[in-house]
């Protein structure tokens, strides 16, 4: 691996002036890393403020949802031409606050999925288990109907351009970070089945970890050879944990 990838995924944090002056103390504060690359996810109101002032940076950016339709009557939504012309490069699809507070199913997911690279974005893929399908032991199972379910009829040369979201669902916005070893065996898990089931190899697929990740615990994470960098939540929201966590990403690398 010659690259972290870590995002921040601002969710329904900050207004316009606000995302502005995070996204100045963040190119203030971090020294860029030819080994990280770094991408945020504003709100959709702020993505011309914050994509104005990244223009001239190495950072990028990214969207937190799309819908899986160029244009039509779809009040609310947003679709990939837009997100495009705004100057995104990354979309988050398949969230689990989209999964299980807005209903989406796989089958949205997928559509989302195959929109956003029939335009050019590449997806930030994020999958799952709940606390009771771990304790029951499901974790395997659940993983894997995600990723085929969410990737059916993809390509191999699509999946190049996924990236693929660890999340395990009891640990988002809980402060309780699965530990290295728990991260590690799904993550090996991912890439296992999609070695198996897209002939890939298992160097080209970027997977992230994501649940309370902070800047105390980034850099036991980055320890593991398996996690590729971070799906980073409330962390995100402070320039100086924010930065941190990138530095940690490119240590040792």
């Amino acid at each position: 691996m010659s690259k972290r990838f870590i995002v921040g995924n601002w969710k329904m944090h900050n207004t316009i002036s606000q995302a502005e002056t995070l996204i100045r103390d963040i190119l203030s504060d971090y020294q860029p890393n030819p080994s990280v690359e770094l991408a945020v996810a504003p709100p959709y109101v702020a993505l011309p403020s914050v994509a104005r002032l990244l223009a001239s940076s190495t950072m990028t950016l990214a969207a937190q949802n799309v819908y899986a339709k160029d244009e039509g009557a779809y009040t609310g939504e947003v679709s990939p031409p837009m997100l495009k012309e705004l100057g995104c490069q990354y979309v988050i699809i398949g969230h689990s606050e989209r999964r299980h507070i807005f209903g989406e199913s796989d089958q949205n997911i997928n559509e989302k999925i195959h929109a956003a690279l029939h335009h050019g974005l590449h997806p930030i893929f994020c999958i799952g288990e709940r606390l009771e399908e771990r304790e029951s032991g499901q974790t395997h199972s659940v993983i894997q109907n995600q990723l085929q379910a969410g990737l059916s009829g993809l390509e191999p040369k699509d999946l190049k351009n996924v990236t693929i979201a660890y999340e395990p669902v009891w640990a988002i916005g809980t402060g309780k970070a699965a530990t290295v070893d728990q991260a590690t065996e799904i993550h090996a898990v991912i890439r296992s089945t999609l070695t198996t089931h897209w002939s890939l190899d298992p160097e080209q697929i970027t997977i992230l970890y994501g649940g309370s990740v902070t800047a105390d615990n980034a850099q036991t994470l980055f320890q593991s050879p398996q996690i590729n960098g971070a799906l980073v939540g409330k962390a995100c929201l402070n320039s100086e944990s924010f930065v941190k966590i990138a530095e940690c990403a490119g240590l040792d690398l």
